[in-house]
């Protein structure tokens, strides 16, 4: 295959890794509105990919750049190990969503891209970079999300404690719209610059770009990809994410969404590409622990964490094998 038609293949697969990332995350930002009976599934999905399309836009490509070069050596990359990389990630995402585990499409993406390049050039093709934050915040950001649900959901009993239940939740119908909305904002404007980023580093090692800068035309198509990703649903995931790990109310689901909004969205403006998954998870866990500790179905968290753990070394298994039987018909991969 000529070297363009290859660039061209890989970035075709790239948006489809957004647009499974879409569909597959759209949990993310649906679950909580849709378990409250705020909107209804089709608003919902609606709405998100409309503000998933919208920020990707927003707050720059510092993610995208982290995602390109702070992992992978790029000197040892070639189209053929972002192709791997991209192939081991897809089918994880593909296998935790049919059973329903809400696990992270970002983690899967860097743990494919890493897997591909150790298959090329051992551990040397790897970069201290922002591998110790990265797995780090596997720990840090659900814990960050649940800390600032629990606060937010503290703040709302307070401000609000004149207040009936069900006076609360008819304020909090009209405000977890606007929750929802920025955590789609949230969710966009960091999980579509992991796809960018790639595409941007097939581009760089190809030679079609003598230096790292995201193009305006990957901008606009992989926003497009992970709206209409999100636009397709992804149910399974929301079914896990909104009604079996707690019991949402409309004051509640404002919070866990305001909380993972605010921590995803610090994350995007420092680089960092964070789980929106795990901050989320954490958010709602936290804001359906302050009623009591047995209101979260912690057996539930558990399956989901031990997804969490293994998705890094099971998506770079997937793309080493991948890769191994590229260079079976490619020995220059």
């Amino acid at each position: 295959m000529p070297l363009l038609g290859l660039v061209v293949f890989i970035v075709i697969v790239a948006l489809s890794f957004d647009f499974v990332n879409g569909f597959h995350d759209a949990a993310n930002s649906l679950a909580t509105v849709v378990a409250t009976r705020v909107l209804t599934p089709a608003q919902a999905v609606a709405l998100a990919a409309l503000f998933n399309f919208i920020a990707a836009f927003f707050l720059g490509t510092g993610v995208a750049a982290t995602v390109g070069r702070g992992f992978v050596n790029t000197k040892i990359v070639t189209p053929f190990v972002i192709l791997a990389g991209l192939t081991g990630a897809i089918l994880w995402n593909l296998l935790t969503w049919y059973l329903k585990l809400p696990v992270s499409s970002s983690h899967a993406l860097i743990g494919g891209y890493a897997g591909a390049a150790i298959a090329k050039a051992g551990f040397s093709g790897l970069v201290v970079g922002k591998w110790p934050t990265t797995v780090a915040f596997i720990v840090i950001a659900p814990a960050i999300g649940l800390v600032l649900g629990y606060t937010l959901m503290l703040a709302v009993y307070w401000i609000f404690h004149t207040f009936s239940p069900a006076q609360m939740d008819r304020w909090f119908r009209h405000l977890q719209i606007a929750s929802a909305s920025l955590l789609s904002c949230a969710h966009g404007t960091n999980d579509a610059q992991k796809s960018m980023g790639i595409i941007t580093a097939v581009l760089f090692a190809a030679g079609l770009q003598k230096t790292f800068r995201v193009p305006e035309w990957v901008i606009l198509a992989c926003a497009a990809a992970m709206g209409l990703g999100t636009l397709s649903g992804g149910w399974r995931v929301v079914h896990t994410m909104g009604t079996r790990l707690t019991r949402l109310r409309p004051r509640s689901g404002f919070c866990a969404e305001a909380g993972a909004a605010t921590s995803i969205l610090f994350a995007t403006w420092l680089g960092l590409p964070v789980s929106t998954t795990h901050v989320v998870t954490g958010a709602i866990a936290g804001v359906g622990s302050i009623q009591r500790i047995r209101a979260v179905r912690w057996t539930v968290a558990s399956d989901i964490v031990i997804a969490w753990v293994l998705t890094i070394p099971a998506a770079a298994l997937v793309s080493a094998l991948a890769f191994f039987l590229i260079r079976l018909f490619k020995s220059n991969a």
